[in-house]
């Protein structure tokens, strides 16, 4: 098991020394912050919540002066306050784009061990501060050889099974375009840091001549089940100039094999160019997500690259989505992005993490993708959302704009 002991060359900034970045203007409550002069940024956060109710986070280094490529380093969070205030408890060696989830009573952490590594698979009993060694395949060395890709996606418990979707990229094959879409699956009783107990479906490649040649790739996919009990993988898909579309790659019943039908598989989805989380809520009987769509004041030749505003939609189908609330925004997509988030129910609110580029003072993030700060929000009553609750200045006629369909 590894601890936390050292908190490396970012500099983390809790509650009580957020004075001295001036951070406290991000908006929600700021869990770590990293300085763009320090060419380290924050990625891929993820959220837990341990069963008796304390809340673990997790974001990544990420950025040309991090080691991402070599041993990347994932830092871990703890919050007993329901996230009012957030402590850091692990720094994690050789874990990259990893998933953070609860599975009886232990916290997991599945990713890479670098940027474009092997798969591997964390385990922790005492709620985050403490991690096992993937050291081989019975201690959480799940695929070795090859190059792999994936992000904080959901875990999704289906047929007995846990899911979660990934890419093969092996072969250093340029560009999202190449990236090969498959789903991992272990049965819920398995060791999950066991190597034998997980299964692999089959690739499916893109293909640059789909979306009339503007299909520029597929990645960060979602394990999420059909209103008819089918398992499907829904992708960010890169698009350009156009955005706002999504795939959907079906999975079969036992895991092992998927197909993708690219003239019925794609679907219109606002900010689908950009990494999004789905999930089904039993309560609304509605799929909901958090989505980055370029709002009509903001349209750009590179739409992936504008996170500066998040967007609450839902869908009864996962094919008919629907803007329901811009919960945060600002009016300069250069460099500020609320993206990349995570996110779980809590009742009748959403509990949110996400890698936000915020311009603090004069230090500051180079672009909207190069995030400085960590931070926390909580949706309350996100049910009840409307567009006339949406951020200052992403309301209609602030300035007059439609909701994408």
């Amino acid at each position: 098991m590894s601890s936390a002991k050292s908190f490396g060359v970012v500099t983390l900034v809790c509650l009580f020394l957020i004075g001295l970045a001036g951070a406290a203007e991000a908006p929600g409550v700021l869990m770590a912050y990293s300085p763009p002069s320090s060419g380290i940024y924050i990625g891929s956060p993820g959220i837990a919540v341990c069963p008796d109710g304390t809340y673990v986070a997790k974001y990544d280094d990420c950025g040309a002066a991090s080691t991402e490529w070599t041993k990347a380093i994932t830092r871990v969070f703890r919050s007993r306050d329901r996230g009012a205030s957030w402590e850091p408890i692990a720094v994690i060696k050789g874990l990259f784009w990893a998933t953070l989830f609860e599975h009886k009573s232990d916290l997991y952490l599945i990713g890479t061990d670098r940027h474009d590594g092997a798969v591997v698979i964390l385990r922790s009993g005492d709620q985050g501060e403490t991690w096992t060694n993937p050291k081989d395949g019975r201690t959480g060395l799940l695929i070795e050889k090859g190059n792999y890709h994936c992000a904080p996606v959901p875990m999704l418990v289906h047929n007995g099974r846990l899911w979660r979707a990934m890419e093969d990229v092996t072969g250093n094959r340029p560009g999202a375009r190449h990236f090969a879409a498959f789903m991992m699956s272990a049965p819920l009783d398995a060791d999950l840091l066991s190597a034998k107990a997980w299964r692999s479906s089959s690739r499916v490649d893109g293909d640059p001549d789909w979306l009339a040649g503007k299909f520029d790739g597929w990645l960060e996919g979602n394990a999420v089940v059909t209103p008819a009990g089918e398992l499907v993988n829904i992708l960010r898909v890169e698009r350009r100039p156009e955005a706002g579309k999504a795939a959907i790659v079906r999975i079969s019943p036992d895991g092992k094999k998927a197909t993708f039908d690219p003239e019925t598989g794609f679907i219109d989805f606002p900010g689908g160019s950009k990494k999004f989380t789905i999930r089904h809520d039993p309560v609304s009987d509605l799929y909901w997500t958090l989505s980055n769509p370029v709002l009509p004041q903001h349209r750009s030749t590179n739409p992936g690259r504008v996170r500066n505003a998040l967007a609450l939609m839902s869908s009864p189908d996962l094919r008919r989505w629907t803007i329901r609330c811009v919960v945060l925004y600002h009016p300069d997509p250069q460099k500020h992005g609320f993206q990349y988030v995570d996110w779980l129910f809590e009742g009748e609110d959403m509990i949110v993490v996400s890698r936000t580029a915020y311009v603090t003072g004069s230090d500051e993030p180079p672009c909207q993708h190069d995030a400085n700060h960590l931070t926390f929000h909580r949706l309350k009553n996100f049910r009840r959302l409307t567009m006339a609750d949406s951020a200052p200045g992403a309301k209609p006629g602030e300035p007059a704009w439609t909701p994408l369909p």
